[in-house]
């Protein structure tokens, strides 16, 4: 009978252990997942294009068809990656973060240019656009296709935020946050895309169905609603691309040994919040290094577009169409 106690006490202590482990696991997986923000949002803010022109029963299934890359971009590929990277070359994590930074102020400057009449893309017809594609089948699968590819991308950026975010730890913990990470944005993006592409479906049917008056004008205020909301996503997630590569490439300087530019950051962003009133003083400061961030973020990606435009889109479209 002490043996069968001594062993359930064992058991429950093994059962705490695993406990706290999950709850650790958890909470850094949040953690490293909320500095990938930036990429994150404009994951879900880009996909909802690629499901453009399908009828309405094949939009969740074309979804749910690109989820499932992205889990194997992130799961199959892009973790043992990481894992790699951590425990055999951690040196070269840094020099990673700070070129997918400089991807994310490009991207986002990019946007900004295109917005304002300034791109160097040439208009270029996609097959659906130029009739030279008539099967759905053919469609669905070349757009899932660009989607993945696209998601892979945005997938790489948001493993390597992760992973530098995640404090030092074991092997298996590492995976297990990684993993989670992975998992947790890829269900809260095409969650939300999901969301945000039946939306105007809802909106309709509860106009035109709805038995009470409030429910149709509901309905038709959601319908009126999604441009704005797709706009606005646009809008936050090329600003949190810029906040967040700019902020990469400061933290990668300082790692790096040159901390000039973050300190003066710091110093300023210090000196504006603290010229604010009290009850605002944190906010005003990290408002103050946001913005600034953002800045260099732009300046930087203004500065790669003819690289991007000349090089390495024209070297990424020759290796993967």
């Amino acid at each position: 009978m002490s043996g069968l106690l001594a062993l359930l006490d064992d058991v429950a202590g093994i059962a705490k252990v695993a406990a706290a482990s999950v709850d650790d696991v958890i909470g850094q997986a949040a953690k490293a997942g909320a500095k990938s923000a930036g990429a994150v949002i404009d994951d879900a803010a880009v996909t909802p294009k690629y499901v453009q022109g399908f009828t309405a029963d094949r939009e969740l299934p074309v979804i749910w068809r690109i989820a499932k890359g992205s889990f194997v971009n992130k799961l199959v590929y892009l973790l043992p990656i990481g894992l790699l990277l951590s425990n055999f070359v951690p040196w070269l994590i840094t020099p990673l973060l700070m070129i997918g930074g400089a991807y994310l102020c490009f991207e986002g400057a990019e946007k900004i240019a295109h917005a304002l009449g300034m791109g160097g893309h040439a208009h270029v017809e996609s097959p659906e656009q130029s009739g030279e594609i008539h099967d759905p089948a053919h469609l669905e699968e070349q757009k899932a296709a660009g989607a993945i590819k696209t998601d892979f991308i945005l997938s790489a950026e948001i493993m390597t935020i992760s992973l530098a975010a995640i404090p030092p730890s074991n092997f298996w913990m590492e995976a297990a946050t990684l993993a989670t990470v992975a998992i947790m944005i890829t269900v809260v993006v095409y969650g939300s895309v999901a969301l945000i592409v039946k939306a105007d479906d809802l909106g309709l049917a509860m106009a035109a169905r709805g038995r009470l008056v409030v429910t149709r004008a509901l309905g038709r205020a959601i319908v009126k609603a999604m441009p704005g909301v797709m706009w606005g996503l646009t809008v936050i997630g090329t600003a949190a691309m810029l906040w967040v590569g700019g902020s990469i490439i400061v933290h990668g300087l300082e790692v790096l040994g040159l901390p000039w530019l973050g300190h003066h950051i710091h110093d300023v962003a210090e000196a504006i919040g603290h010229a604010m009133p009290d009850n605002v003083t944190g906010a005003g400061t990290w408002a103050a290094k946001a913005i600034m961030d953002g800045i260099l973020g732009v300046a930087l990606g203004l500065a790669l577009i003819p690289l991007g435009e000349k090089l390495i889109t024209p070297m990424w479209r020759k290796i993967f169409g």
